[in-house]
């Protein structure tokens, strides 16, 4: 048994569900994807789970919607900061 199997950040999810839904209305590559999840990830908090039925349990309808709202913001932030870099490399 190993703590990295056992042991997730709530966020990883939020993020990458979130990223998800953002490439069905406008593909990016996938590098660009991980670079906006990587920058997104660094601006919010940890939050860690051992079982995501105790996330979803624990969380009041009120915490789940910050904590959306915080995902939402950390990846447009994200996607701004990743896309001037793409600009200032070209």
């Amino acid at each position: 048994m190993s703590i990295q199997e056992n042991i997730h950040n709530y966020y990883e999810k939020l993020v990458a569900d979130t990223l998800a839904e953002l490439q069905r209305q406008a593909p990016r590559d996938a590098e660009e994807i991980e670079d906006i999840a990587c920058v997104a990830l660094n601006r919010l908090p940890p939050r860690y789970f051992r079982h995501e039925i105790d996330m979803a349990f624990y969380l009041s309808p009120t915490e789940q919607q910050e904590m959306k709202d915080k995902v939402d913001d950390a990846i447009a932030e994200a996607i701004t900061y990743v896309e001037k870099s793409l600009r200032d490399k070209g």
